[in-house]
């Protein structure tokens, strides 16, 4: 599985070119990105994150500080905003506790860190891991809804919850940080493709696949 998930890698990178993912300039910036694509489009996601932007620039001390009913307007557009208000001053505050260390957090978590983000309210498995993933930089695979697509038709698997593939997949150690945030947004650009691409796309890796096989 470790070498066919290089050759999928590889063969989306050639087709679709670099994605540069996670699209954001600050770690507050990717962990408010995390919590308010739950459940929404990134187009409502930016719209969002623009608002959340003009007050208060990304710090996240002074998005701690927004009153939780100011907060919710703010991130109106991504839905869900009662929730996702409260989970982002939630794990906002968390992370500020920390002066945004990560370094000396996962020296203090170690392996136990994916289970102290879970217990954050609001962050479940996907958001934890892309936390994992883009803030404290650890080369994991994100089992996301276009990712479980994906290998569900490489495989012939239909993958209904996130820790079903999640179980099933590893990546090599050849695989860098750097590359495993690519494989994540690679995987999600195809997921937005259309229908027929789609499928092109999916022929494509197992030629390529049967080719080293």
């Amino acid at each position: 599985m470790k070498e066919e998930l290089t050759e999928i890698y590889q063969t989306l990178l050639k087709e679709l070119g670099p994605q540069n993912w996670w699209p954001a300039d600050s770690k507050p910036e990717i962990v408010l990105g995390a919590i308010l694509t739950q459940n929404t489009s990134w187009k409502n996601v930016e719209k969002a994150l623009s608002q959340l932007k003009k007050h208060s620039s990304f710090d996240p001390y002074q998005v701690a500080k927004i009153p939780l009913e100011d907060l919710e307007e703010l991130i109106r557009p991504a839905g869900f905003y009662k929730n996702k208000a409260k989970s982002i001053l939630l794990v906002m505050d968390w992370f500020n506790r920390y002066h945004w260390d990560d370094r000396a957090i996962l020296t203090l978590y170690q392996e136990r860190l994916r289970k102290e983000l879970l217990s954050l309210r609001g962050v479940g498995e996907e958001t934890a891991d892309v936390l994992l993933l883009y803030v404290f930089e650890q080369a994991i695979f994100v089992s996301d809804s276009y990712a479980r697509r994906l290998f569900g038709t490489l495989k012939g698997t239909n993958y209904k919850t996130y820790g079903q593939l999640a179980k099933e997949i590893q990546l090599p150690k050849t695989m860098t940080v750097t590359d495993a945030q690519e494989f994540h947004g690679l995987i999600d650009e195809w997921g937005k493709l259309p229908t027929e691409e789609r499928e092109k796309m999916v022929k494509l890796i197992q030629t390529d696949l049967l080719k080293d096989n």
